[in-house]
């Protein structure tokens, strides 16, 4: 019987070490997970962020996309979407790191529900743009400036946001100045082929002479602006739109490895 004890021995004593390996490498994981949450989370922290500075800039943005965003429903509900989105990413970002150092499973819990919210909320925003991307069209602002430009009624906020864009873009209508032609406009105004606004000015900074205003209002090329608004709207802010589109798409895929590294933390953690 002494023999057989002996043998159990060293049975047991391999299982204890196989035991402390395998507990060893389980909080070598749950280290490596905690970590890589952290710089997740701080990510969407910077993430959140930007979102809050791109929302402020557009809200006091001096250059005219104010006046746009505001004459524009969708838009301007977009604006505090993105400033509610940044602000809770801002939040959840802080949340997150503070629950993977501390591991903290009540942090972690509340971090990986409010993030599915978000993350469910932002693929819903996503889905909407697209539906109602026609809104954005060539098409729709032209049918919409034909329907209800004034020219001079700047207490209109329609004919207000228009006559900013185009005085700050140097553009005129949206394709060209043809779009005023059977225009709301030309019907107030029958002896002008174009509104004041599409006028050019003195090539100096600053300089807000009409260089010939009479000539322009007659129609004449040579005194007026001839690009459409919407190529020089989107000639303007074509480097944001596609920078906020890839940041948008790395946003979401950050969010989706959190949670993940968030669940596997939650239930690691003793």
């Amino acid at each position: 019987m002494k023999v057989k004890s002996s043998a159990c021995i060293p049975s047991i004593t391999g299982l204890g070490e196989a035991s402390a390996r395998g507990t060893a490498m389980d909080g070598d994981c749950l280290s490596c997970i905690k970590y890589l949450m952290f710089v997740f989370n701080f990510l969407i922290f910077l993430g959140g962020s930007f979102l809050l500075g791109v929302g402020v800039w557009v809200l006091v943005d001096p250059t005219g996309f104010r006046e746009i965003i505001t004459a524009n429903p969708l838009l301007f509900t977009g604006v505090y979407i993105i400033l509610a989105m940044g602000g809770m990413l801002f939040l959840l970002g802080f949340l997150g790191c503070c629950g993977a150092i501390r591991e903290n499973k009540c942090l972690l819990l509340f971090f990986f529900m409010l993030i599915l919210v978000i993350f469910l909320a932002e693929l819903a925003a996503a889905i909407l743009a697209f539906i109602f991307r026609e809104h954005l069209t060539r098409e729709f602002f032209t049918k919409e400036l034909k329907r209800h430009y004034q020219g001079y009624n700047n207490t209109d906020v329609f004919t207000g946001t228009w006559n900013a864009v185009m005085n700050n873009f140097d553009c005129c209508g949206v394709n060209s100045p043809e779009d005023f032609e059977e225009s709301l406009f030309r019907l107030i105004n029958p002896n002008e082929m174009v509104p004041a606004a599409c006028c050019r000015r003195g090539s100096q900074p600053g300089d807000s002479a009409y260089v010939n205003q009479d000539e322009c209002l007659m129609g004449k090329m040579l005194f007026r602006n001839n690009k459409g608004c919407y190529s020089a709207v989107v000639d303007y802010f074509e480097l944001y739109i596609y920078v906020a589109g890839a940041l948008a798409i790395v946003v979401l895929t950050i969010e989706l490895f959190a949670m993940v590294f968030a669940m596997c933390l939650f239930r690691g953690i003793q």
